[in-house]
């Protein structure tokens, strides 16, 4: 038996946010399973204050009222996003059967479909860091506290988010054990037992790895008890080669934000109370989400000898002076998942970039009469194999149990970027009907679509990088309209008050940052890389700035 302990333990009586109710979830459980896109979503956080059936004649009754319901306004049991933004999200990824609660509180268990996109960010980047020159490998998830505390300011940082080990195999443990907030402290310790030479750099490895901070406010893939990540360490000779280092991690994360995510991040520098427990710079990619509140979707950091000279991790230089490594970590995780949410989804659900989609093109065959069904069937399927051998992930929906009117909100629901439909008179004149997810309405269909492979396959996959680069230029175009400039402390109030972004000169003291803070609840999400030029005035204090800031409210 292994006993865990928290330095800080929430409310156990919590599930991702505060709620009256603890019981009961069986039947809620049993009434998802049975209406599984009719019942109330269990992440909403409007579900998680109402009364579930006490008896099975109540769920009886009401499984009958949701038959009795129209079945084709399917999407209704979304909350839409301008009522309320957080409870939307909640209900796509209930509805979308993204994630579902974990038994403890503030944890989740990742269903196959939100695990695929997890599995698309997972291929993306592990070609990226390969080609960059790193290794994967694997770290124990249990780090003893000796090594967390080793570094200072990184045992400050992380103490109030540990979750410690005292007790294992009914044993009270020597030392105790912190289950894996990050690895820092054990990749250093191991580089020591590694490094000895100037030969031995750069060592330039990542894992893939789950980690435990113990949250007080969570909420699904943004912010649980346990998520799950890469985390990239890297030791290299000289300083310069560790910046270089940092900076070209950030950049991989940017493009894959730009180019698969259709996330128009922004990329910067955090500010000095924002930065990293134990590095000395921080580099930051930030997302506006469709809240307009900003998301940290992935991080860099250089550590520069901080990490080496706790652990006494030197190697010796050509010249034979033994000299500390600098070391670099950066990190994207599962809160991406979240940001593709946030940032694309419409009133409907999902609405997935076709990079990271793990459907691309759904075929939904209709028929009325028994003998159109195997003629209908036989195209559709001559369809799904033309775009399947052309490398487009593609699904029939060939069930005869749900209406194609069913299929249809389904899969828009789940954000599937293109749908097919397949019907007699589309058999009989040897075309298609393709809809765009990202077009609503009669604007996003487009009629007789030649079904020979040599002109669909062509098609299907334009309009697939059409949506791509529809989704980035709208999610850029919103964030830009909500990105005010200001020069003055009174006029980043009003901009944060209006939820938007304020950008402006800023060369004031930690003091004054943490004054922003607490009036306004924003923080300074970094120093953007692309910077204006001219000379430019602190909005705080009026003295000369060489730089501007972001500064938004977050998740």
């Amino acid at each position: 038996m292994v006993i865990v302990s928290s330095l800080r333990l929430p409310s156990l009586t919590s599930l991702f946010f505060a709620s009256s109710r603890s019981t009961h979830r069986a039947p809620a459980a049993l009434f998802r399973r049975r209406q599984p896109y009719l019942a109330a979503a269990r992440f909403s956080a409007q579900s998680a204050a109402s009364s579930l059936p006490e008896t099975t004649e109540e769920l009886a009754a009401n499984q009958k009222k949701s038959s009795n319901s129209n079945k084709v306004n399917q999407d209704r049991v979304i909350t839409p996003r301008s009522q309320d933004f957080n409870a939307w999200y909640l209900d796509v990824i209930a509805n979308a059967e993204l994630a579902d609660y974990g038994p403890v509180r503030g944890t989740m268990v990742i269903r196959p479909y939100g695990y695929a996109i997890w599995e698309a960010i997972q291929d993306y980047l592990n070609v990226k860091f390969k080609e960059t020159g790193h290794s994967n490998m694997y770290f124990p998830q249990f780090i003893p506290y000796s090594f967390i505390e080793k570094e200072a300011s990184h045992v400050e940082g992380f103490s109030p988010e540990l979750a410690v080990v005292t007790i294992g195999g009914g044993k009270e443990l020597e030392e105790k054990l912190v289950v894996r907030p990050t690895s820092e402290t054990i990749v250093s310790h191991m580089f020591t037992q590694w490094i000895h030479s100037y030969r031995d750099l750069p060592l330039l490895i990542n894992q893939w790895a789950n980690v435990t901070r113990w949250e007080m406010r969570t909420k699904p893939f943004v912010r649980t008890l346990e998520f799950l990540w890469q985390e990239g360490h890297t030791a290299h000779a000289t300083p310069e080669e560790a910046e270089e280092e940092a900076l070209k991690m950030i950049d991989v994360y940017t493009k894959f934000a730009y180019e698969e995510a259709a996330i128009p991040v922004v990329v910067g520098r955090k500010s000095r109370e924002e930065t990293f427990a134990g590095a000395v710079r921080t580099y930051t990619i930030e997302a506006m989400m469709g809240d307009r509140k900003a998301l940290q979707a992935g991080t860099s950091h250089n550590l520069g000898q901080n990490f080496s000279r706790a652990f006494e991790t030197q190697f010796t230089d050509e010249n034979g002076q033994r000299q500390h490594v600098w070391q670099t970590s950066w990190a994207v995780s599962t809160r991406f998942v979240g940001g593709i949410i946030m940032t694309h989804g419409d009133d409907a659900g999902l609405m997935l970039p076709p990079k990271l989609a793990p459907v691309q093109v759904v075929i939904v065959p209709i028929w009325k009469k028994d003998d159109e069904k195997a003629g209908v069937l036989n195209a559709a399927s001559s369809v799904k194999e033309a775009l399947h051998s052309a490398g487009v992930k593609v699904k029939l929906d060939d069930s005869d149990m749900r209406t194609p009117g069913w299929k249809f909100n389904f899969w828009e629901m789940k954000g599937v970027p293109i749908r097919i439909e397949i019907g007699p008179r589309d058999v009989a004149s040897g075309s298609v009907v393709i809809s765009r997810r990202d077009v609503p309405g009669k604007q996003g269909k487009v009629f007789e679509i030649s079904m020979e492979p040599s002109t669909l396959v062509g098609y299907v996959k334009d309009k697939l990088d059409e949506i791509q680069a529809s989704l980035l230029a709208k999610a850029t175009s919103f964030r830009d309209s909500n990105i005010v400039d200001v020069s003055s402390y009174d006029e980043l109030k009003e901009a944060i008050s209006q939820g938007k972004w304020a950008r402006g000169p800023w060369s004031a003291s930690d003091k004054d940052e943490a004054r922003v803070k607490e009036e306004t609840g924003a923080t300074i999400r970094c120093f953007p890389f692309e910077q204006p030029a001219g000379t430019k005035t602190c909005l705080m204090t009026g003295q000369p700035a060489d730089e501007v800031a972001i500064f938004a409210k977050s998740y």
